[in-house]
């Protein structure tokens, strides 16, 4: 995956001073980038029969949908508060300073559904771990994770134990 990882973007001290930021829009403006990520995404899940992939707000929702179309499921949106147009659940979750929430259409999952959590970074994992939440409230099952990069070093595999956890690429934190 060396050659993905050339083709995203380092932006340092952004958006503060200190993190180094991983710009993946100029992978995916690159046609074989994006063909190689979506084409390796596939092959990790093809044989895992998935019910439904949720995209979360907002880069998760740039691999969900077609991930979802090329393993015959559903795909479903996580997002921020009020962004939903029906009955939605929701679960808060802790940030480095604060909290935030995430939301789901009530009826978007049913009960003994498999279901894969797509986005496009994994740090921490308090977002990923807060989705796991909501499809466990409707009833679903999480057969795992899919992320383009994982930053090493910052706890985010340790709290998605038990489950399946697929990164692309791993870059140190």
């Amino acid at each position: 995956m060396t050659d993905i990882l050339s083709l995203i973007r380092q932006v340092p001290n952004y958006p503060k001073e200190g993190i180094l930021f991983y710009d993946i829009t100029t992978a995916l403006e690159d046609p074989i980038g994006l063909k190689t990520i979506m084409d390796t995404f596939i092959a990790q899940f093809k044989d895992q029969k998935i019910d439904k992939v949720i995209g979360t707000e907002a880069r998760g929702f740039i691999f969900a949908p077609t991930l979802a179309y090329a393993l015959g499921a559903g795909f479903v949106p996580v997002r921020k508060p009020n962004k939903l147009p029906s009955v939605t659940i929701g679960v808060n979750y802790a940030l480095e300073y604060g909290t935030d929430r995430l939301e789901i259409h009530a009826d978007a999952i049913q009960a003994g559904e498999r279901v894969l959590i797509v986005d496009d970074l994994l740090a921490t994992g308090g977002t990923a771990h807060a989705v796991t939440q909501l499809v466990s409230q409707l009833g679903g099952e999480t057969v795992g994770f899919g992320f383009l990069l994982e930053l090493d070093g910052l706890g985010g595999r340790e709290k998605l134990a038990g489950f399946d956890c697929y990164s692309m690429i791993t870059v140190p934190a």
